[in-house]
């Protein structure tokens, strides 16, 4: 028994000592990649002594005497924390994850690689300010210097991992290009009406264009007022306004183009999860307050971009200094970057402050081609195909020759995937409804015809919008920063504006398509000329405005301007409609409308007011019902709600359930399960059950 209770003894000391040494070996593989943050380093590139000080939560602040070693010296840094994910990046925005995870990302590959980022990245680099090419090749330097010399587990953990799938994999130098890359990414997230127009076929394709029509009821000017009305504006009581302008697209009658839609949802899904969250209910916040009506007399600026949660990140928090800001070195900038893209993106230099929220312009059309053979149709004219060859190296398989083709409105991505089903037989059974005083537009389809779905995008002609970012950290007034915003084409975006001087103000940037015959809600004929762009709408046409009447500017994803204003070519009904923007508005009028000056404390409390519109508009109907027993108690917890939504409210917690089972029994049973989810976070929904709630006959109530 003895000899029993020594072996067993041992036995448990050599499963300890195994224990032990493997739990010492992960945690050595996991932190021998970690970044050295305090020291000294010499590393290649750097012309002169640069200092990283991070803070107590690792947010670095760079000081150099150059931009060239500010760059290097934050393409170093950058690439200590955050390497893998930049590497991740840059394999999808050219379209070559197979290379790293082998066969499960082909058709992604498949789709980025029709679409061609990578390639318009690398012709807008070309066009870039010599300046703004030094910043790009000075952090790729600083980048390639922090790779030099190490094996790819001395780099991130995760390259241990992927070793264990695919150990043959080598990382590459960072090259200028790369980084310009990640910008298409950026707009491909934010390309709202893309998914809109699969949305409004998806849809159709269920329960017919009329009813299709419901779910995208006009703006509520009236009620919730655009960026500039409210600025100009301070009243928050004002009259309805004309809706915006709309016109009827063509309805698809063929299978051929019912199976080229469902190919092109099929291969966007798929690459959609690469990047984050789109739509589903995401919108990003800002507004600025002229420093009249502050405790400090000087304006603030507060914004909170909503882009879909990853880890880590997609930003990435920094400070670049010049020791002496001249202007041979005029960088003393701090704010949130793209970890693949180097500059500051959102923050604030020592003169002014900027915020971005997401405009959500129509940049984008999905365009419906009639094919025959190596040919499509335009006028009743057989136009030549494009093609081009695109090779996908696998890891752990043979390469993939992808043929991409192309027509003049760009690459088509119906190409990509291949499988088919009945999800759109029923469009074109009814015909569109046209805006009152508008012209339906129906070009003549062939129904027996061969048909596929190309993609029009602005992000596909190559533009410098890259000369933009150091443009913006190095303005000094409200002209450099239009001049800056004038750059800022693709994506396009809403900026506020604040300033030491005072000035707050508010621009609209970007290259937005103007349309002839169509207002691009729905997706165009190809084969009908007529229908076009005719350009994209002047800087100078762009909306702006500089220290508004109301003693600010708040955006929030809403509309621009009123519909019936020369502008209102910038926006489309898509996004938001207005609720979030006017319950910010709300919040600061109710500050100055008491005499009180807004601080710091009130622009927090502001951003993180949970008040459900929706709620203050809905319960008391609610409360006017004698549903029953349970339900009746249930219906009490509304009494005396604010309507304010914090964890602890019971109140809150039974509406939200009560409203999540009411947009699921409308509309999920109709358009089926994913279709309707994206309304429970967003306001256009709101506005469909305002509506519908005047007609309870509508057969969404059923």
């Amino acid at each position: 028994m003895r000899l029993v209770g020594r072996i067993l003894v041992s036995l448990l000391v050599v499963v300890l000592v195994m224990t032990l040494a493997g739990a010492g070996f992960f945690w050595w593989s996991v932190r021998r990649s970690f970044p050295q943050t305090n020291g000294s380093l010499a590393i290649s590139g750097l012309q002169g002594s640069v200092q990283v000080i991070r803070n107590e939560r690792g947010i670095p602040d760079i000081y150099a005497d150059t931009p060239q070693d500010l760059f290097t010296a934050l393409g170093y840094v950058v690439a200590q924390d955050r390497f893998w994910q930049m590497d991740f990046n840059r394999h999808v925005t050219a379209g070559r994850l197979s290379e790293m995870f082998g066969q499960s990302t082909v058709d992604q590959d498949a789709f980025l690689r029709t679409m061609g980022w990578h390639d318009v990245a690398a012709k807008e680099y070309q066009m870039l300010e010599p300046s703004t090419r030094t910043v790009l090749t000075s952090y790729a330097q600083g980048i390639n210097a922090y790779l030099e010399g190490k094996s790819p587990a001395e780099i991130s953990f995760e390259y241990t991992l992927l070793g264990l799938q695919n150990p043959d994999y080598q990382i590459e130098k960072w090259d200028p290009v790369d980084s310009v890359a990640w910008l298409k990414a950026m707009a491909f997230d934010l390309i709202g009406n893309y998914d809109d127009e699969m949305a409004r076929v998806t849809t159709a394709a269920k329960v017919g264009v009329r009813r299709s029509e419901e779910l995208y009821p006009p703006y509520p000017y009236g009620r919730n007022g655009t960026i500039i009305s409210d600025a100009e504006n301070r009243n928050l009581a004002r009259s309805e306004q004309a809706t915006a302008e709309a016109t009827a697209a063509a309805v698809v009658q063929s299978k051929s183009a019912r199976d080229a839609f469902e190919r092109t949802a099929k291969a966007q899904e798929r690459a959609a999860t690469l990047i984050g969250s789109r739509g589903d209910g995401l919108g990003s916040d800002s507004w600025v307050v002229s420093g009249d009506l502050t405790s400090s007399g000087k304006p603030l600026l507060a914004n909170d971009m909503h882009l879909g949660p990853q880890m880590p990140s997609i930003w990435y928090q920094a400070g670049l200094h010049c020791r002496t800001v001249s202007p041979q070195c005029p960088y003393d900038v701090a704010g949130f970057i793209l970890p693949n893209i180097p500059g500051v993106i959102v923050g604030h230099n020592n003169d002014i402050a900027w915020g971005f929220t997401n405009l959500g312009p129509d940049v984008s059309d999905l365009v419906l081609e009639e094919v025959q053979g190596n040919h499509y149709i335009v006028d009743g004219r057989r136009v030549p195909i494009t093609t081009r060859t695109e090779t996908i190296t696998v890891a752990g398989g043979d390469p993939i020759t992808l043929k991409v083709r192309s027509t003049e409105a760009g690459p088509i991505v119906s190409d990509v995937y291949g499988s088919s089903s009945d999800e759109f037989k029923t469009v074109g059974k009814q015909a569109p409804v046209p805006a009152p005083g508008q012209t339906a537009v129906i070009p003549p389809a062939r129904r027996d015809g061969e048909y596929a779905v190309s993609l029009k995008w602005t992000a596909l002609t190559p533009r410098p919008t890259m000369d933009a970012v150091p443009m913006l950290n190095t303005a000094r007034n409200f002209g450099q920063f239009r001049s800056a915003a004038r750059m800022f084409t693709v994506p396009a975006q809403n900026m506020i504006y604040a300033d030491t001087r005072g000035t707050i103000g508010y621009q609209t940037p970007g290259a937005i398509p103007r349309r002839q015959g169509y207002d691009g809600r729905w997706p165009v004929p190809g084969w009908d000329s007529r229908l076009r762009w005719t350009g994209v709408i002047p800087f100078p046409k762009l909306p702006t405005i500089t220290d508004p009447p109301a003693g600010w500017i708040t955006t929030a994803n809403q509309y621009v301007v009123p519909g019936n204003s020369p502008q209102a070519d910038v926006q489309t009904d898509f996004y938001a409609y207005g609720a979030r923007a006017k319950r910010i508005n709300i919040r600061l009028a109710e500050i100055v409308n008491a005499g009180q000056k807004i601080g710091i404390a009130d622009m927090q409390s502001t951003q993180m007011d949970a008040g459900n519109d929706l709620a203050a508009w809905l319960v008391p109907k609610l409360q006017q019902f004698q549903p029953g027993s349970t339900a009746d108690q249930a219906v009490q917890l509304f009494n005396g709600w604010d309507f304010q939504q914090p964890s602890t409210s019971a109140a809150a917690m039974y509406f939200n359930a009560f409203y999540s089972q009411l947009v699921q029994r409308m509309f999920t049973d109709e358009l089926g399960a994913g279709k309707a989810v994206s309304f429970n976070a967003g306001d256009q929904i709101w506005e469909v059950i305002r509506v519908l709630w005047r007609e309870p006959n509508n057969a969404w109530w059923d």
